[in-house]
């Protein structure tokens, strides 16, 4: 078996503003989302930029209500006023009341219906966060429909406003692991519908962008880390459950959701007509080997492996991001450290799995 690659950092510059001191556990949800939403300095300086109301569509999934709230913090805490306004279907009750306790604007509404267009409120600035994955291999008509007929109806409800739309990492095909994955201007040549149906959607931003000058980011995540989802929970439920790894797909990009939801929100200053194009991860290719052992060593149980790792995986390069906006803040020992514990505890998750190890583009 060949040995697994070290990580890889792009050529990043450091970003210590507003450093602030993190806890060494995390115990329960509520101080989980104390540090999701806790703004640094970068972001309350930069929140005074944008003018009220900031709508986020899409809020509902898993990671617009820590962004919302984040916009809200970073405003207060900068003395600006600024109306934040969550849009989504909120098929959940207790969702829906934590984010107006914590003084969001809701409005429930199925961008899908006719007439949807029409309620939402006028802004110029406007967090896209819509989108389907899960459930495409069953359904593919309901995928595409969700990632190409909403995009095109909200692009023409705002062509005025400046806007940051998240894509996906799964745009790219699979990249050589030596290469630290693929950049911006990389062909969009993916596998699976999904993927294509993610393509279809950036398309159609980029036609309006082009025909009405609307200002666009666009950024392309790959696998945001929180402590009741992502990959990181993925591999160390299968070490605590004494599951095997599947080392097939064995490196990876990621990123803390509190610094993604940061630089989606200071990524209203990188829009531009025709759009801007950004991955948004941490410049590090990780090896999933590297990460198990990590976890494995927290928990007190080593991971079990199958597999090897192809010479090939779904990455992305930051570089260009990480050059407009600084490397994100959260160090990676931290976050390994508060997933293992989290799983120790037994904390809640959302029984959402990333299924990195997917190399056929099948969800």
């Amino acid at each position: 078996m060949r040995k697994a690659a070290p990580a890889t950092i792009s050529a990043c510059p450091k970003n210590d503003a507003g450093r602030v001191t993190l806890p060494r556990h995390i115990q329960t949800e509520a101080e989980l989302e104390e540090v999701l939403t806790r703004p640094r300095a970068v972001l309350v300086e930069f929140i005074r930029t944008v003018s009220s109301p900031l709508v986020i569509l899409g809020a509902g999934g898993k990671m617009g209500p820590t962004l919302a709230v984040l916009a809200r913090r970073a405003a207060e805490a900068a003395g600006h006023p600024l109306d934040v306004i969550a849009v989504s279907r909120f098929r959940n009750p207790i969702q829906l009341a934590w984010l107006q306790a914590h003084q969001i604007r809701t409005l429930t509404c199925d961008l899908l219906e006719a007439g949807a267009m029409r309620q939402l409120p006028e802004t110029e600035n406007l967090i896209y966060l819509v989108g389907l994955k899960f459930g495409t291999t069953q359904n593919p008509a309901a995928t595409w429909v969700a990632n190409t007929l909403v995009p095109a109806r909200v692009a023409e409800r705002y062509p005025g406003a400046r806007m940051v739309v998240l894509s996906t990492g799964n745009v790219y095909p699979l990249s050589a692991v030596s290469r630290s994955g693929s950049v911006e201007e990389d062909a969009l040549t993916p596998s699976g519908e999904y993927a294509y149906s993610a393509v279809a959607r950036e398309r159609i931003f980029e036609h309006f962008s082009r025909r009405n000058g609307t200002r666009l980011a666009l950024l392309r995540l790959f696998y945001a880390l929180d402590l009741r989802y992502g990959l990181l929970v993925d591999i160390a439920r299968k070490i605590h459950d004494g599951e095997p790894i599947d080392l097939t797909n064995g490196f990876v990009n990621c990123i803390w959701q509190g610094d993604a939801n940061e630089m989606v929100l200071r990524a209203l200053s990188l829009t531009n007509s025709p759009p801007a194009v950004w991955n948004l991860c941490r410049p590090e290719v990780y090896s999933v080997r590297d990460l198990a052992r990590r976890l494995g060593k927290q928990l007190g149980q080593p991971p079990q492996f199958v597999s090897k790792e192809a010479e090939t995986a779904l990455l992305g390069n930051p570089a260009k991001l990480c050059s407009a906006l600084g490397q994100p803040a959260m160090p990676l020992d931290k976050i390994l450290r508060w997933t293992a514990q989290w799983i120790q505890r037994g904390g809640r998750l959302l029984d959402n799995p990333t299924h990195f190890e997917v190399r056929h583009g099948r969800y």
